[in-house]
């Protein structure tokens, strides 16, 4: 975790993991590892923020006990008082555990890039801002779904942005510029002062903008293991 003196904001970011497993996730876990450019463009974008990455108990979201959902409530109940405001970003099973937990009151915005979002996944009163963004060529996780729960909330009047990531899968390799980008954004704007403007109830699904070349699957891996290698951790945490 990234702590800067005087921090009151804090983004933390969600790895993704398996339907069914008991398994302590490892440090060197390639969902994890997926996170870290997103930490280090949410610490980019708002170097004034805290950055925690969140280690699961467990690897598996395990059916009614939804572990990674509890593990990220019980991370947000424990803070300590100097954090006003939390900004979620979670992958795949963390991008439904942001969606589970994003209504707790510290909540400052949700964002889930390609979450896995089951036809019967309970609906969450998020806290705006929202937005989902799902792989066109994903086969993991079904951005069908993700419309699906997005129209849901969005029925039940909270505003949400979905994005529609052409040509990219669940790795989310094949465009890691504009993925770092949105993550960069989205946490800004979150944090911005006053807060920001909600996206209307009613809008479609919009294709991500292209703000770089798409790049090679090697190329993206490689600018992961320099994020992971790059970025500052001065402590680590796990839920207990």
């Amino acid at each position: 975790m990234w702590h800067p003196a005087g921090a009151t904001d804090l983004v933390v970011l969600a790895h993704g993991g398996m339907e069914h497993s008991q398994a302590s996730p490892y440090l060197w876990n390639s969902a994890l590892i997926r996170m870290w450019p997103f930490a280090a463009a949410a610490g980019t974008a708002v170097p004034t923020a805290a950055i925690g990455l969140l280690r699961y108990r467990y690897r598996g979201w395990n059916g009614d006990s939804a572990d990674s959902a509890a593990d990220l409530r019980a991370v947000l109940d424990e803070l300590p008082p100097v954090i006003q405001r939390v900004v979620l970003i979670g992958h795949s099973m963390g991008g439904r555990a942001v969606v589970a937990a994003g209504d707790h009151p510290r909540v400052a915005g949700v964002l889930a890039l390609a979450p896995w979002l089951p036809d019967d996944e309970p609906l969450t009163a998020l806290r705006a801002p929202v937005t989902f963004a799902h792989g066109t060529l994903d086969t993991i996780t079904d951005p069908r779904a993700t419309t699906a729960y997005a129209n849901r909330l969005r029925a039940a009047g909270t505003p949400v942005t979905v994005y529609s990531v052409a040509a990219e899968t669940h790795t989310m390799l094949h465009r890691p510029t504009d993925w770092n980008t949105l993550v960069a954004e989205f946490t800004q704007s979150a944090l911005s002062t006053p807060s920001p403007t909600t996206p209307s109830a009613a809008g479609d699904t919009e294709p991500l903008p292209e703000y770089g070349r798409r790049s090679s699957v090697p190329a993206a891996v490689w600018s992961i293991a320099v994020a992971r290698l790059r970025f500052p951790v001065v402590a680590r945490f796990q839920a207990a």
